[in-house]
Order: C-alpha cells, then structure tokens, then sequence
C-alpha cells in the first residue's frame, strides 16, 4: 500500500444468540489474519453494541483482544438504556424481527457502563463511542477504569440520539477523543467540522483540552501514542498546516471554529 496513514480497522460483530461465541471470534480472527502485516495498519475484533452483541460474545471477543483497542458504541440511545434496564423497547422487538432473539437473556437491569463492568470489560483499554446518555455513575466508572469517551456529536444531532454531555465528560476527568462516526450519520468527515460542534456544545471548556482530544488523546486510545499525537522526539511527523487569517488572535480557538479543508495541507516530512 502507498499510504502511510496509520489507522487501527475495527472488525465489528453482531450476533445476540449465537451458540458458540468463541468459534465465531476464532473464525474472524482468520480472516483479518491475511491483512498485510504493516505496522501502522492494527486490526482489532470489536463489538458493535450492549443490544447487538451477546454477553458472552462480548467476553470471547475481550479475550481475543486482550492488549488492543475495545471499542464499542456505548450509551448512544433512550432505546438502548431502555432494553438494558428492562428487556424490551424497539431493540428487542428488532432482534425478535430477525430471528436473534436469545430467549435465555435477562436483563442486567443497569447502565451500559455498569453492564460492562459487571462482565470484566472495564479497562484503560475500552473506547465507549457516543456516550451520549452517560450520567455521572457511568463517567465516574469510565474515568476511574483509564476508558476513553469517543464522542462524535454531528452524529448523534442527525440521527435524533440527543445530545451528548460533553462538558460532562470533560468534568469528570475521563479521557475524551473527538470522532466523526461515518458517512451514513454526518455531511462529511472533517474532524475540523466536529470540534466547531464539540466547541458548540461545550463553551466552557478550554480550547486546549478540546484540541488534545483531537490529537493525542485518540492516539493514546488506538494505541499510538508512542508514534503520534504529540510533536516529541522519536515520534513520527505527521503533521497539518492550517491557514490562517491575518488577524487571528487565538489560534487554538480559530482551530474550533470549523476549518475548511482548502484550508488545510498535509506537509510532506
């Protein structure tokens, strides 16, 4: 391959009622084994979500991925809380629907981040996307556990989600990476356009802190912290210019008011 854009591949899995979790996970690892052996190219099996995975999938998936990035969406919905809390609402009618039900299932009644602890999958490790319904019990959990918080608000406004807690987040001292989602929830994918929402949803939050989420912090969740994220020695420069106006007085806060992408070049090192 050409590029040299590190990048972690998240494999996600669904499966709520399959019977052998531990031959599914074998049976994807596998597969992503033929990806070329490039250092900078780190696949990882992950779950998609508390509803869309099993417990015990999730726990041979932890087990497989011992080490490596654990992401999972996490806290995106009312409907979420809801079939965690009680078993029902439109996520089960869904599995219903499509033959996924697992009868045998009970309900943890808790939170998605309760229920994650409770299976042993709190750790510094774990990259709970969205967040968007976390009280403080679930930041609390997160921030004491080393988890990073991924949140990617354009997202969640598009698709009716609500709005996540971000100066919550921030407060609570969990470690905070900004993400755009995909292309299926938002109008693009500049990172640029999702700072001006965070810098939006957030005013009171430093300007600083926000920029950390968008660099180091998500090298520090993916694992690359030892190669990116910071200009230090020994790190690899890969780097952005950024034009700005003349009468810029704050850079760090021009930086979150939504930059172009005519505006911004990678600089060839």
């Amino acid at each position: 391959m050409d590029s040299e854009l590190s990048a972690a591949i998240f494999r996600e899995l669904l499966g709520f009622s399959a019977p052998d979790p531990d031959a599914v996970v074998t049976a994807v690892a596998a597969q992503i084994a033929d990806l070329m052996p490039i250092a900078w190219l780190r696949p990882s099996i992950v779950p998609h979500a508390p509803y869309s995975v099993s417990p015990a999938l999730l726990q041979a998936i932890a087990r497989h991925s011992h080490g490596k990035p654990f992401s999972i969406h996490l806290g995106e919905s009312a409907q979420e809380i809801e079939f965690l809390r009680r078993g029902t609402g439109e996520w089960r009618a869904l599995l219903e629907s499509l033959g996924a039900w697992n009868a045998a299932w009970v309900p943890p009644a808790c939170g998605p981040v309760e229920y994650l602890d409770r299976l042993g999958l709190l750790d510094r490790h774990l990259i709970a996307v969205h967040g968007v319904h976390f009280g403080a019990d679930d930041l609390s959990r997160l921030a004491a556990a080393g988890s990073t918080i991924v949140t990617c608000p354009r997202s969640n406004r598009w698709t009716g989600a609500g709005v996540p807690p971000i100066e919550a987040f921030y407060a609570s001292g969990v470690r905070v990476a900004i993400g755009t989602d995909s292309l299926a929830s938002v109008e693009d994918l500049n990172v640029f356009a999702e700072l001006a929402e965070v810098r939006r949803l957030a005013p009171s939050v430093p300007a600083a802190k926000i920029l950390e989420s968008a660099t180091l912090a998500g090298a520090q969740a993916l694992g690359f912290d030892g190669e990116l994220g910071a200009l230090e020695p020994g790190k690899r420069a890969q780097l952005l210019a950024v034009r700005l106006p003349g009468d810029v007085a704050d850079v760090e806060e021009y930086l979150l008011s939504g930059i172009e992408p005519r505006d911004v070049t990678w600089l060839d090192t």
